[in-house]
């Protein structure tokens, strides 16, 4: 099994309860990797957002720094938001990222569950589908190819171009799937991993999905790689510290997404059907344990990322989680 831990770099709370700068988020995020690093966690993903209530809108950077400040921990991105990037820049960055962090860095792909970045880089969400599609195309050649070759209709073409810096060992990409069969078959199609994004709900649903994974990796004749979880969580010394200081966080990030969505007020009610039932891991380092050791083995996945940041959850409580 490997851990890994991932944050959207939400904008917490300071000791007198109001909100933080931006800039001293980003700041926090690298002293949380560097204390991740320091007990052993295998990996640290960095999400990519352009709204005010998440720090990083350019995570490789912060990925850069905090592969300077750490010695072992892999870093990446939850996710890179591939739509609305450019495949050939993406390469370039996460490639100079690998080389400087000595093969430390993987990249995991998505469209993302937020859609700011499609205006704000001159894209219409009509060409949602077509734009993830042949982007991810031309990135995995890329990532496979020397000499690229390569037409579409998003930008562009090449003819027998070389990217550089080229990895000098393999860099890992993973696709993050949210839960439809299209997706899956995608990441089957293009020979790559996956991770689940389960932010809600009993993992066990997720079950088909994995099985069809490996049904059309067997079909397509690709080995069937190691899969992973990503799912939202906080660990304390007891169940009631961790519900105490989570809530308050839950609460806010929920609600405003509510308005934004059109989604009912969350309720504690809400709340504790998903710590019981759902895919909220909350509580003591046992509790939370046993409701992992679950869902790895109900899902037969390798590795589970939970994601620790939440809302307004104060750099202090996250931490103490870590640790």
């Amino acid at each position: 099994m490997e851990f890994g831990l991932d944050t959207f770099g939400d904008v917490t709370t300071g000791p007198g309860g109001q909100l933080k700068p931006q800039a001293e988020v980003l700041r926090d995020i690298l002293a949380e990797a560097e204390l991740a690093d320091r007990v052993g966690i295998d990996f640290i993903g960095i999400g990519e957002h352009h709204r005010d209530d998440f720090a990083v809108s350019a995570p490789e950077i912060v990925m850069a720094a905090i592969a300077a400040r750490t010695k072992r921990i892999r870093v990446g991105t939850a996710v890179t938001v591939l739509s609305t990037d450019d495949p050939v820049r993406v390469f370039e960055r996460f490639s100079t990222l690998h080389a400087l962090s000595n093969g430390r860095a993987e990249l995991i792909l998505g469209r993302g569950s937020f859609t700011e970045s499609f205006p704000l880089f001159g894209y219409e969400l009509k060409d949602y589908e077509t734009l993830f599609e042949e982007k991810l195309e031309l990135f995995t050649m890329l990532l496979r190819q020397d000499k690229v070759s390569w037409a579409g209709t998003t930008r562009t073409g090449l003819k027998g171009v070389t990217v550089y810096p080229r990895p000098e060992s393999e860099m890992p990409v993973l696709i993050g799937v949210g839960g439809s069969p299209e997706s899956v078959l995608r990441a089957v199609r293009h020979d790559l991993p996956m991770t689940l994004a389960i932010i809600g709900g009993a993992p066990s649903r997720f079950r088909p999905f994995v099985e069809l994974y490996k049904e059309a990796c067997e079909q397509m004749g690709h080995k069937v790689r190691p899969l992973g979880v990503h799912s939202p969580g906080h660990v304390a010394r007891t169940d009631a510290e961790a519900k105490e200081r989570y809530w308050p966080g839950h609460k806010a990030i929920y609600t405003r997404l509510g308005r934004e969505r059109g989604w009912p007020p969350v309720t504690e009610a809400d709340f504790e059907r998903e710590i019981s039932h759902g895919s909220l891991y909350l509580g003591s380092p046992e509790t939370v344990a046993k409701k992992m050791a679950a869902t790895i083995k109900v899902l037969g996945v390798e590795r589970f990322d939970m994601k620790y940041s939440a809302g307004t959850l104060p750099h202090e409580a996250m931490m103490d989680s870590i640790k």
